[in-house]
């Protein structure tokens, strides 16, 4: 969430960005209530002040008086400083509505867009920054990922809806033998990488889900469990990003601690309201998929050398499976709410003739460590101060699974399987209707 300081003593700032993000009346309105908000709590603390003072001095006035056996001109004054009291309680009460409501707007304006993020409304607004690898050739006519995976007898969407409705998977021999193996190469090469392996909770609470930032403005996207957990709402996680994250939430890290690299494989699940039109058919998008999911957590003097890493990190995945992609700074009006800036790399996918996403790398500022209360103490001792959050996919199974399927089809129908792959795969170099 937003520093409140930043709110009150900038908050044309804060206006802007709310226009870059082309945000939604609704934004304004929360931005207005929030500043109203704060500088009614001003006032109320002013007014405190003055009349715990006030009372203070009222109450000194009453003792000697007392003893003195002045007990008529201490009977007015004890009047008073039971008025003071009883307004003092009024406005504690009020300062107490007023925090609530400032807790509650806070958690719901989008985060400050770093600078450099270039203007723009829509994914036709992005910034390609660079192309890696260029896109196949084929000489037969080419299959997307459905079609070359049913032939190839690996997945089974039928059956899948026969269990659990549209949008899940099922994959079966070789094609579970490939998940499995991306899933290994993905977490080895985070090892190798320096990211300290995990294995987390997939259903979290719902203050796990608000201090990353997924509560609460995308409760519809998720899915919330009948049973509690931790004596809160339970959901189940849209990604490792939420319970790796936060790990260190409540905590003061010290600075020669910094920065953390943490990795985890997980199931993901969303409910991804809404319609997508062909993004249903086949992998691209799944109410469950499997992603290995990259956090670090860091000093803000290491955040853009710890942001450009992870980066590298992704690529270098995409660049070993010989898959040709693209990488793009997205937009203000694309970044999503939480990030400060977010760099998409992105896939290319032969059956629709363009770049599709695989993983989304952001930094966050201290806009999650601010909501989980994860900080730091510098070096050489002093006040603590907020990490900064970095996150990406490294990278997600499913879309890959389908760029490579893609990417390595044969006229035969076969898949080709590329080296670094191969020792995952028991050796096998290819997928073929025969296996």
């Amino acid at each position: 969430m937003l520093d409140p300081r930043t709110v009150a003593q900038d908050t044309d700032r804060v206006r802007r960005n709310l226009q870059r993000r082309h945000a939604d009346d609704a934004a304004f309105t929360t931005l207005d209530s929030l500043t109203a908000a704060i500088q009614r709590r001003k006032e109320l603390q002013a007014e405190t002040d003055q009349l715990r003072a006030q009372r203070n001095a009222m109450s000194k006035q009453i003792g000697p008086l007392m003893k003195s056996g002045r007990r008529d001109e201490a009977a007015p004054l004890r009047d008073q400083v039971k008025q003071v009291s009883a307004r003092l309680e009024i406005l504690d009460h009020e300062r107490k509505e007023l925090e609530e409501q400032q807790h509650h707007l806070l958690h719901v304006l989008p985060n400050l867009l770093a600078d450099g993020v270039p203007d723009g409304k829509s994914e036709e607004d992005n910034l390609e920054l660079r192309r890696v690898g260029t896109p196949g050739t084929y000489d037969f006519e080419v299959r997307d990922h459905v079609d070359l995976g049913e032939a190839l007898g690996i997945f089974d969407f039928g059956r899948a809806a026969k269990l659990s409705g549209a949008r899940f998977p099922v994959c079966r021999g070789l094609g579970a033998r490939l998940e499995r193996a991306l899933i290994n190469l993905f977490l080895d090469r985070a090892g190798d990488n320096g990211y300290v392996e995990h294995v987390v909770p997939y259903i979290v609470s719902r203050g796990t889900m608000t201090g990353t930032g997924q509560l609460p403005k995308f409760e519809h996207d998720l899915f919330r469990l009948a049973a509690q957990v931790n004596g809160e709402d339970a959901f189940l996680i849209p990604t490792a990003e939420v319970p790796l994250t936060n790990l260190h939430a409540g905590e003061i890290l010290s600075a020669d601690q910094l920065p953390l690299s943490y990795c985890a494989f997980t199931p993901c699940f969303r409910s991804e309201a809404g319609s997508y039109g062909r993004d249903v058919r086949g992998l691209i998008r799944q109410h469950q998929f499997h992603k290995v999911e990259l956090v670090k957590i860091c000093t803000p003097e290491q955040a853009e050398a710890a942001l450009e890493r992870l980066i590298d990190d992704a690529e270098g995945l995409l660049r070993d499976l010989e898959l040709p992609y693209r990488v793009e700074k997205l937009c203000a009006g694309d970044t999503s709410a939480t990030a400060a800036v977010t760099y998409d790399l992105e896939v290319w996918l032969p059956s629709q003739e363009r770049y599709r996403e695989i993983s989304s790398c952001s930094w966050f500022g201290d806009f999650q460590a601010r909501r989980m209360g994860c900080r730091h103490r510098p070096e050489g001792g002093g006040k603590p101060r907020f990490c900064h959050t970095i996150n990406g996919s490294g990278l997600a199974v499913g879309r890959t699974v389908v760029a490579l399927l893609e990417n390595h089809q044969q006229a035969d129908g076969s898949v080709h399987i590329p080296a670094v792959l191969q020792p995952y795969m028991g050796g096998l170099d290819r997928i073929s209707g025969a296996d």
